[in-house]
């Protein structure tokens, strides 16, 4: 699993790659905190390279998502292949989270 984030003025980027679970999954959040700067008004965290999440890898999507609300800071995903967008569907947090078909999009629904 890997974490790359780059800034698009007050917007930070999150690509994630790889697998996100368990055995991984404590080092995802310190990477996306780490990333999360004062100045981020939103984040975008675009999961096109995740294979894989399981239920520790979207706790912690949970858990920097609620972090952001109490700051205001918007969160949304984009790019999530089949596999990944049907765990999003299962456990519902489709509906607690903006997911985008691209990168462009979630972006520029951020930047607004």
């Amino acid at each position: 699993m890997n974490v790359q984030a780059e800034h698009h003025d007050e917007v930070l980027l999150a690509k994630v790659e790889g697998r996100v679970d368990s055995s991984n999954s404590q080092d995802f959040e310190r990477q996306l905190q780490g990333a999360i700067g004062e100045d981020v008004k939103a984040v975008v965290i675009d999961l096109g390279q995740l294979a894989y999440i399981s239920s520790a890898g979207l706790r912690v999507v949970l858990l920097v998502a609620k972090t952001l609300g109490q700051r205001n800071v918007s969160i949304s995903l984009c790019a999530l292949s089949d596999p990944v967008q049907s765990v999003f569907e299962i456990s519902g947090f489709n509906r607690i989270i903006q997911i985008y078909d691209t990168q462009a999009d979630a972006l520029a629904a951020a930047g607004k």
